[in-house]
């Protein structure tokens, strides 16, 4: 079954419950045999009469118990991003009458949060829900797993993974770390972080000291800011405390949970390094060899239905918070045109260059999602964004 023909049965499942999933997934009916993932060799056919067959069976049989554990870059008290990794366990779960079971560790129970993908990759875990941009230290190209500055938003992201070839040409980079990786959440268009004092142009940035990971802290370097990763739960108290004098984290709802709006006053927006940022599964590709198909497509459904499940969440709820904050005293600041322009540039310039150092994984991956990126941009100015200003300029009267 191809991942198009695949989504497209996911898609009608979340319509129709537990009983369609597993009908997409062939739990029910007799299939075609599965095409092998892009950079995936088929597995050989095995000799009648040799023995090969059971050899060669995976370890997890469909109707045997499995019992695995994910750990998370996030901290339980979030429960829309952390919720993302608990929706995938009670989906598959729910999918297998409880014979597929996965235990939920939140951020420095098992590693630390910007320790998951390793942990993924020598097994100290079967699976791991994390951002891949945490990771563009071991290789850059991990930015467009989940954002990158200027690049896509949530819808259209989803556009480039699931129908534009991003999930296969991203494949190959997974791989070379150990995992198979699939989209399980997305937060929406996020914030443009909390500021200890205003930015008004370029100049502002210069020595700012500014928690932002992922290629969006190389682009803020580029205009003179020094950059530090921190997980989310050690936001608050760098930002209180005067570590750092800005950090973005997710948005509203959640910002409002870490409670940054008690350590800085100024909240700018737009996100611009992160306008649809998508969260990831792991899986050792060992562990997940070892699964059978059947197994193998219900963790995929259960992504995808993570994947849709966040971004509606986030949605709800960002709103409520938002009005929430402005309430108590939280001022709202816009970028001015000038840092978002300086920002575009550098960020395509940055580009330009990883492109031209990287010709095995970053050039292909950039040389492939750029030219979906305009043309998205084009058809999404004719219908989105001129439905959206119409709307916003045209209130309908109390």
């Amino acid at each position: 079954m191809e991942r198009r023909e695949f989504l497209r049965g996911v898609a009608a499942g979340m319509l129709g419950g537990t009983a369609l999933y597993l009908a997409a997934c062939g739990a029910s009916a007799p299939q075609e045999p599965a095409e092998a993932p892009a950079g995936e060799p088929e597995a050989p056919a095995a000799e009648e009469g040799t023995g090969e067959e059971s050899a060669q069976a995976p370890a997890a049989q469909a109707g045997e118990n499995v019992e695995w554990q994910m750990t998370t870059s996030w901290p339980e008290s979030l429960d829309t991003i952390h919720g993302g990794a608990i929706t995938v366990a009670e989906r598959c779960a729910a999918m297998t009458g409880g014979r597929f079971q996965i235990e939920v560790f939140q951020a420095g129970e098992i590693v630390g949060g910007l320790e998951v993908l390793d942990a993924v990759q020598q097994d100290t875990v079967a699976s791991g829900h994390s951002a891949t941009y945490y990771y563009v230290g071991k290789n850059e190209a991990f930015g467009f797993a989940t954002s990158v500055p200027f690049g896509l938003n949530a819808q259209q992201q989803n556009a480039w993974l699931y129908y534009g070839g991003g999930l296969e040409v991203l494949e190959p980079l997974f791989r070379e770390f150990g995992v198979v990786a699939f989209p399980a959440g997305n937060t929406t268009v996020q914030m443009g972080g909390w500021y200890n004092r205003e930015v008004e142009a370029l100049s502002d940035m210069q020595g700012l000291k500014f928690r932002i990971p992922g290629l969006g802290g190389r682009v803020m370097e580029r205009l003179g800011v020094v950059t530090q990763t921190i997980p989310g739960g050690e936001i608050f108290l760098a930002l209180d405390r005067g570590a750092i004098d800005a950090a973005e984290w997710i948005g509203p709802y959640d910002d409002e949970k870490l409670g940054l709006q008690d350590a800085a006053d100024f909240y700018y927006y737009p996100g611009w390094w992160e306008p649809g940022p998508t969260l990831d599964c792991y899986v050792n590709i060992t562990e997940w060899e070892q699964l059978s198909p059947e197994y193998q497509e219900i963790f995929k459904s259960a992504c995808y239905h993570a994947n849709v499940d966040m971004m509606a969440k986030y949605d709800a709820l960002n709103q409520q918070a938002m009005q929430r904050l402005i309430e108590g005293g939280t001022q709202l600041r816009p970028y001015s045109q000038e840092i978002l322009r300086g920002a575009q540039t550098a960020a395509f310039e940055l580009y330009d260059e990883l492109a031209a150092a990287d010709t095995r994984f970053f050039a292909p991956i950039y040389e492939q999602w750029q030219p979906f990126r305009d043309t998205m941009y084009a058809w999404h100015n004719i219908n989105e964004l001129s439905f959206s200003n119409f709307v916003q300029n045209n209130p309908v009267s109390a």
